[in-house]
């Protein structure tokens, strides 16, 4: 991404511009911070996770106030879901994504406080919130899920496979599932693994009490790479926002970044 990797470059925008919702024609007060110079404010505040009120002003992007609303605008216009959706079917349609096995994990991030926080399993005198993630088999993320640190993984197996959008860039139907599901003994639960064969998931769950299933390390590490990914930004790994739609926008937009990098990589120069 360069040295400034906030900076946006032609072909990033030219799939972004057309999601944002437009500004009214006519509208009372000065012209608007361009939508293009917000959105590298924004990126801004992800990569080096600062403060809204100490965005530089020498670097064009408007006021933090001004970026933060942008977001908030975008967030409620569903553009970073969209971003993230359009995305994942360009690599669909490049052959770069491996439904064959999707992998799911949890750690979770340190919490300033807000909504979806709850008592840290680390340290019950804080509170914290989670990431819960499904990823395909190379890595790349398909839904993130934010709850208070305290929610058990196991809860959110079936809402992460629901959650997985409808992937076009493919004829015929788009596709929503992968062929198994494999996660560690966070994980073990019979009815889970009931339901998830009747969507057609194979559960390759390892079992409380008996040894991990032979292999499973060297097959789920993708999904620790990318969260590894996911948590070099900073704005991630240390939740500020206490509106939660407002950090989850933060992980869509993070989501789709991975996804465009991918995606570069797999045009090659």
């Amino acid at each position: 991404m360069g040295t400034r990797p906030w900076i946006v470059d032609d072909d990033l925008w030219a799939l972004i511009e057309p999601l944002l919702p437009p500004w009214p024609q006519k509208g009372p007060g000065p012209r608007p911070v361009a939508d293009r110079r917000c959105l590298q404010g924004i990126l801004y505040v992800l990569y080096n996770d600062i403060a809204w009120q100490l965005l530089p002003p020498e670097l064009g992007f408007g006021s933090g106030q001004t970026c933060w609303r942008r977001l908030d605008r975008w967030q409620k216009a569903g553009v970073f879901d969209q971003l993230h959706r359009i995305l994942l079917a360009e690599l669909h349609a490049a052959g770069a994504l491996d439904w064959s096995r999707a992998c799911v994990d949890g750690p979770h991030p340190r919490e300033k406080g807000g909504a979806k926080t709850g008592p840290s399993p680390v340290d019950r005198r804080k509170t914290g919130s989670k990431h819960h993630l499904i990823c395909d088999g190379r890595g790349t993320p398909l839904k993130v899920i934010t709850t208070a640190a305290n929610v058990n993984d196991v809860t959110q197996t079936l809402a992460l496979v629901d959650g997985i959008p409808p992937v076009a860039g493919r004829p015929g139907r788009p596709r929503q599932r992968p062929v198994a599901l494999l996660g560690d003994k966070g994980y073990d639960s019979n009815p889970n693994r009931a339901a998830l064969r009747q969507r057609k998931i194979l559960p390759v769950i390892s079992r409380k009490g008996a040894p991990n299933i032979k292999g499973m390390g060297k097959l789920r590490y993708v999904v620790e790479q990318t969260f590894a990914l996911l948590h070099q930004f900073k704005r991630l790994a240390v939740r500020w926002e206490r509106r939660p739609e407002l950090h989850d926008a933060f992980v869509s937009l993070a989501c789709g970044l991975i996804c465009w990098r991918r995606l570069k990589k797999t045009a090659g120069p």
